[in-house]
């Protein structure tokens, strides 16, 4: 039984892939990046401006993944957010070392997409709990919220994109954050 869970949450075997780029398995590496990197270059473009920026930081997130596999723990977590996790820290260092541009469009408060709703079956309950909290937020709380957790923003860079204070900022994303808690430990 346990397996079945295992493949409904990994159908692709992106865990057992990344256990075995661990032990040094090239082949297992080779796979694991067709699978995945189409979609961890999708937040390194969406954190940087430049197409150039986001192919350089996918290749240290799969240096480090080369290097670090070994210390994936499908107990701790999805192998996908851990992927994710790497892919955005890349982005966030080459960000704060200077030298690359960051997305700087504005954030439309208004016109924010509601969650897609996705088959329950392809999402780990996590997934589905934090889409569900999410969906609960204020508008302007849930995009901000996204927008500095897919772009790194700073408190700063958010209140200059959306065009208020500082300190609304900052209490937009409190607020968002005390309430997204409170529904995640329901």
């Amino acid at each position: 039984m346990a397996g079945q869970m295992d493949e409904l949450q990994d159908p692709e075997g992106i865990g057992a892939l990344l256990l075995a780029t661990g032990k040094q398995d090239q082949q297992a590496f080779e796979q694991l990046y067709r699978l995945t990197s189409a979609r961890l270059f999708g937040i390194c473009r969406r954190m940087l401006a430049q197409p150039s920026d986001a192919e350089d930081a996918l290749q240290d997130v799969f240096l480090t993944v080369w290097r670090k596999a070994s210390q994936f723990d499908s107990e701790r977590g999805k192998a996908t957010t851990w992927l994710a996790t790497i892919a955005r820290t890349r982005c966030i260092d080459r960000l704060r070392t200077g030298g690359v541009e960051r997305h700087l469009d504005p954030v439309d408060l208004e016109a924010l997409p509601e969650p897609e709703k996705r088959d329950p079956v392809e999402l780990a309950s996590d997934q589905q709990r934090l889409d569900n909290c999410l969906s609960t937020l204020q508008n302007q709380h849930r995009a901000v919220i996204r927008t500095a957790f897919f772009d790194g923003c700073t408190y700063h860079d958010l209140a200059a994109r959306t065009g208020v204070p500082l300190g609304t900022m900052k209490s937009w994303i409190r607020r968002g954050l005390m309430s997204l808690k409170a529904c995640l430990e329901k």
